[in-house]
């Protein structure tokens, strides 16, 4: 049960990470057409939080369904 106490803990920490991330590529496509060299650096960020977010819940799902 520790394992996945200390996997809603990291997934937590990433669900803040993605909204910052998110919030960041918001801003700045708000700033447009300012800092547009900005734009692929802050998406590939996003998409990998994101994706690596994803991973984690459904490790998570896995780990639940085999408890």
């Amino acid at each position: 049960m520790a394992e996945v106490d200390a996997l809603k803990a990291e997934i937590r920490k990433l669900n803040a990470r993605a909204t910052d991330l998110k919030m960041a590529l918001h801003d700045l496509s708000e700033e447009l057409p300012a800092a547009w060299e900005q734009i692929p650096d802050v998406a590939q960020r996003t998409y990998d939080a994101f994706r690596t977010l994803a991973a984690k819940r459904a490790e998570l799902k896995a780990l639940e369904t085999a408890s």
